[in-house]
């Protein structure tokens, strides 16, 4: 294994640091790339730029070592994450030394601001250029790869969100009422696709799907596609948004797309779809969706409470959302075996008669599955704050005559809201 260690004749040298980052941005790769050949004249030197290449996470995984070179001053971030969470430290400019499969390399890591926003820039010298490129191309592959985590993409970069794992690990088909048909329709039809790749190759067909959930709000769209994600188990990316503070919103969809085709077959979550497409980004959206660059194995799952938003070129045309289930309201079967699910998960003090059930459903008609759930939650709430403990039929008949006073005050707000849109975009 050859040494690579950094002498102190070179040590003078790495002020090329400083003096690259002081220098304009068309100028500060070339200079670093042309003073690290000229410093190591018997390495190869690969530069690279982007999040793709995770070395911190590379080294977690047991795949290389990797040490801080002890010559160089190392610039990390630390941040708070939250409390419980403890703090976050992130490499902002720093030097490895590396060992790889029986091979010494130097990873040399930069970051600058590009507007708002920082960007990564990172050098690998190696013994040779195919050590080099074999290292970058393993590191890329391992940090591509979703394992026990989410892919989320906000404010124009991904990251891997653990919480929306666990969230989607909480999500199943057997607490996820809907009619029996809906539920046992959207099973069969993904399980088909996913396991169907090699008879869409053998008959030519492009194994690609695109599924569009509707319906108004609170009826079991977001819970049916965690439980999809976590029956299939597929890798998924969930997008919150195209928008950024740097760059465009064409970069952010090509971004998505182009991340969902390296990690294949795979799920891409596209909630609320009527406010993640606008006008000005339409048309590269369905350039993406459409594939020029093949989509083979990625199912686009979108959502949407307002169907009439979307552009029918968007939702009509033929192999761009291609199936289309609709989430009403929840009848009066579905609603009694929502409010029997919940029922049965209340302590035995605070649980209602299962004779008096019929008569909730029939009271409930026109609530939708967050209304129901709010029904409980306030009510019980409302019981364990009332010293009388006050049986909790008669909390539930109150709660429910409450939340039915709220959704014909948010129905009548609901017009006005949507008038006062209407004139922004005609201004």
């Amino acid at each position: 294994m050859k040494s690579m260690d950094i002498t102190a004749e070179t040590i003078d040298h790495t002020s090329l640091v400083a003096e690259a980052l002081a220098l304009p941005l068309d100028l500060k790769d070339y200079q670093i790339s042309r003073q690290l050949s000229a410093l190591f004249p018997d390495q190869s030197v690969l530069q690279g730029q982007g999040y793709s290449f995770d070395l911190d996470e590379f080294v977690a995984g047991g795949h290389c070592a990797a040490i801080l070179s002890p010559a160089l001053f190392q610039q990390f971030i630390t941040s708070f994450n939250g409390l419980g969470e403890g703090l976050r430290e992130e490499a902002r400019n720093a030097w490895y030394e590396v060992d790889w499969q029986g091979e010494r390399l130097q990873v040399i890591l930069l970051t600058w601001y590009i507007g708002d926003c920082t960007e990564q820039h990172y050098w690998i010298l190696a013994e040779t250029s195919s050590i080099a490129k074999e290292f970058f191309l393993r590191v890329c592959e391992w940090a591509a790869e979703v394992r026990g985590e989410v892919l989320v993409f906000d404010e124009g970069h991904w990251q891997k969100s653990e919480a929306l794992y666990q969230a989607i690990k909480s999500a199943t088909f057997a607490n996820l009422i809907l009619p029996s048909h809906l539920k046992q329709e959207i099973q069969d039809d993904f399980a088909q696709f996913f396991n169907s790749r090699e008879m869409y190759g053998r008959y030519g067909l492009p194994w690609k799907r695109g599924v569009l959930l509707t319906g108004p709000p609170g009826n079991g769209k977001t819970h049916t596609v965690k439980a999809l994600l976590n029956w299939l188990g597929v890798p998924c990316l969930y997008v919150k948004s195209f928008k950024s503070s740097y760059g465009t919103d064409q970069r952010n969809i090509h971004a998505v797309f182009q991340r969902a085709r390296q990690t294949t077959p795979c799920i891409l979550v596209l909630e609320d779809l009527d406010s993640l497409i606008t006008d000005r980004n339409r048309s590269f959206f369905l350039n993406e969706l459409d594939g020029f660059a093949a989509n083979t194995g990625i199912v686009v799952l979108a959502t949407t409470n307002h169907p009439e938003r979307l552009d029918p070129a968007l939702v009509n045309r033929p192999s761009r959302f291609d199936r289309k289930y609709h989430f009403d309201l929840p009848a009066e079967a579905e609603r009694y075996s929502y409010l029997r699910l919940w029922n049965r998960g209340l302590e035995a003090e605070m649980k209602i008669a299962e004779e008096t059930l019929p008569a909730l459903v029939a009271a409930t008609e026109g609530f939708s599955f967050a209304y129901l759930k709010e029904l409980f939650l306030s009510a019980m709430m409302r019981w364990i704050s009332s010293p009388e403990k006050t049986p909790m039929e008669v909390v539930m008949a109150e709660q429910c005559a409450m939340l039915r006073t709220q959704m014909h005050a948010m129905e009548e707000v609901a017009p006005a809201i949507v008038d006062s849109e209407d004139e922004e975009d005609e201004e």
